[in-house]
């Protein structure tokens, strides 16, 4: 049998620090379970020691606060949205994250004005409006994490069950189906709370990694924003622009004209922003779970060792294989988010041209900047089974460069009229050949619709008289 490890003493020489989380879980009832525990063959502080849990009095606080917030969890959400929060808000603070200076706030917003009037000669789309901000990394996440909600429910809710079943049989062996665990809590609700506190952690790694890459509310294709906003995060742009060959003030303004630009496009297209966020759902739904990848991720992992089955997670759970539904929708999004980034990227440069000298240069490594993402877009693929980067980003832009020779600006910005006018992959594929389709397009649907008039008896030509 194990040795009685329980009364090892802590860091200070008093109650062990294993003790002291059990009290601050189960109160009155943590004599019983610490009984309970070593009469089932468990030694307390042999895995308290093997979990690292800590000494330190600081530490020993934060994991009681974290544990408390777990068993406190409540109802059905497949994502413990506090924990998230929490956890994306010191990801954010992580290496500082100070309120913006009263210079820093200027900087912002002067290049956010300037972007709007250069811009005005880009594209008919009117500014948003919405007030222009200037961000902490902090204030990104606090108006970012209700999108993230929206875009990560509904594989959260697969995964959820998926994980329970998993995790059901890393119970004990021997365990009674009906046992409950001390303080009266069943091991299914235990695990459905596990379950929501590691895809919080999910969620909340993810947001808090983002706040210290992006430079406003569309970076990745997605307007994150319910209402759209021009927003720069500060800290960012600034470091980004830190030992580039442009200056910082040229850096901020060609940044602060994609988001300018983004944010036009998503105010005035009303239906796009619901129409990616469809997409995004319509494939999560889809989604399946591996459950034998999964169950061998958590077969060697202690069940309450939320961080370990985080780290399982990373790896990916969903299965390798795509319905046609799936395939489908994967094919809608990434062409939707190609000519979302492919127009923002050809109306920044033609309003930065006349403007910056490096306008070239900055267009280039944005562009390799989009296709190579970061670890916090691998975390989300990992986290809802898709990236959200534009493959076809040049092919979109040069779709868009070759409209406006065709047809000028203004038909360019036409197109976004209604979602049945964007263009497709072939689109992408032969954007010379755009207006020659189109054409044909227009005159079948012209045809149609003569056709229909004769059948009901009205005049063809009505709506074309003089």
């Amino acid at each position: 049998m194990s040795p009685d490890n329980s009364a090892v003493p802590g860091a200070d020489g008093g109650v062990p620090a294993w003790e002291q989380v059990m009290r601050a879980m189960l109160g009155d009832g943590a004599d019983e379970a610490i009984r309970e525990l070593q009469e089932r063959g468990f030694d307390p502080g042999a895995m308290a020691a093997a979990s690292g849990l800590p000494d330190d009095p600081a530490a020993l606080q934060q994991v009681f606060a974290q544990v408390q917030a777990l068993l406190a969890a409540s109802g059905d959400d497949p994502v413990n949205w506090q924990m998230a929060h929490d956890l994306a808000r010191q990801q954010a603070a992580a290496g500082g994250d100070p309120s913006l200076t009263s210079a820093q706030t200027r900087q912002v917003l002067d290049a956010l004005a300037v972007a709007e009037l250069w811009l005005d000669a880009a594209t008919d789309l009117p500014p948003s409006t919405g007030t222009p901000r200037a961000w902490s990394r902090a204030e990104w996440v606090e108006a970012t994490l209700p999108t993230w909600r929206t875009l990560t429910e509904p594989v959260a809710s697969s995964l959820s069950v998926a994980l329970v079943g998993a995790l059901g049989g890393a119970l004990p062996e021997g365990a009674p189906e009906d046992l409950a665990l001390p303080g009266g809590i069943e091991p299914g609700q235990l695990l459905r709370q596990l379950g929501s506190a590691v895809f919080g952690m999910q969620v909340g790694q993810a947001a808090g990694t983002l706040a210290h890459e992006v430079f406003g509310t569309t970076d990745i294709g997605l307007p994150l924003l319910d209402r759209p906003t021009p927003a720069i995060v500060a800290a960012n742009v600034d470091a980004f622009a830190e030992g580039l060959d442009a200056p910082a003030e040229e850096v901020r303004l060609f940044l602060a004209l994609r988001e300018a630009a983004a944010t036009r496009l998503f105010t005035h297209v009303p239906w796009l922003r619901a129409h990616l966020l469809a997409t995004v759902e319509a494939y999560a739904r889809g989604i399946t779970i591996d459950a034998d990848q999964l169950e061998e991720a958590v077969r060697s992992i202690d069940v309450t060792d939320t961080a370990a089955l985080q780290q399982a997670l990373s790896g990916g759970v969903f299965a390798p294989h795509t319905t046609p539904a799936q395939k489908a929708a994967l094919e809608r999004l990434e062409t939707a988010l190609a000519l979302v980034e492919g127009w923002v990227d050809e109306v920044t440069a033609t309003a930065a041209l006349p403007h910056l000298p490096h306008t070239m240069a900055l267009r280039e490594m944005i562009r390799r900047r989009r296709a190579a993402g970061g670890p916090a877009e691998q975390t989300f693929a990992n986290l809802v089974g898709l990236e959200l980067r534009p493959r076809r980003l040049r092919d979109a832009a040069a779709l868009w460069a070759q409209i406006t020779r065709d047809n000028g600006a203004t038909a360019r910005d036409a197109v976004w009229d209604h979602p049945d006018l964007l263009p497709g992959t072939e689109d992408l594929d032969d954007p010379a050949g755009y207006a020659g389709r189109r054409a044909t397009a227009v005159d079948d649907a012209a045809e149609v619709d003569r056709a229909l008039a004769e059948i009901l008896g009205e005049d063809p030509n009505a709506d074309s008289a003089p």
